[in-house]
């Protein structure tokens, strides 16, 4: 048998469904710690469409790169923020990994920390809505 690749994203049931933040990404699988849980997919922008996009879904992935995950076939773009994420992003070969930082449990919904300057302008003024920042009862 073939070993997976490490970049391999598992075959999980993973849902949209309503969240504290709006939308966010569920797994109605178990998912081990250090899977692969899917891949955040995007278009490729150019330097000039870089500096002039007002799109929330941007992720930087080397110093010439920047992928825009606001297109219709990626789910990836609904897992929200958290203080004390699930996932973890790894960046490789110029493509966006989410992985699995512990195993995460059916029903549960997926997230990874979001870096500071995203966190400092989009969500901190808003008030963080994690469950770990607001502990009130989950919406499921």
């Amino acid at each position: 048998m073939a070993k997976q690749n490490k970049f391999t994203p598992g075959n999980f049931d993973l849902r949209v469904k309503k969240a504290r933040a709006g939308f966010g990404l569920f797994a109605f699988d178990p998912i081990p710690k250090g899977a692969c849980v899917i891949e955040y997919k995007g278009r490729v922008l150019t330097d000039d469409q870089d500096e002039k996009s007002n799109s929330m879904y941007l992720f930087l992935v080397s110093k010439k790169k920047t992928i825009d995950g606001w297109i219709p076939n990626n789910k990836a773009k609904y897992i929200n923020h958290s203080c004390r994420p699930n996932c973890e992003i790894d960046i490789y070969k110029e493509r966006v990994w989410v992985m699995a930082k512990r195993a995460i449990k059916e029903g549960e919904e997926l997230s990874y920390d979001y870096d500071t300057e995203y966190f400092d302008e989009h969500i901190k003024p808003k008030g963080c809505k994690c469950l770990k920042c607001s502990p009130v009862k989950d919406i499921n």
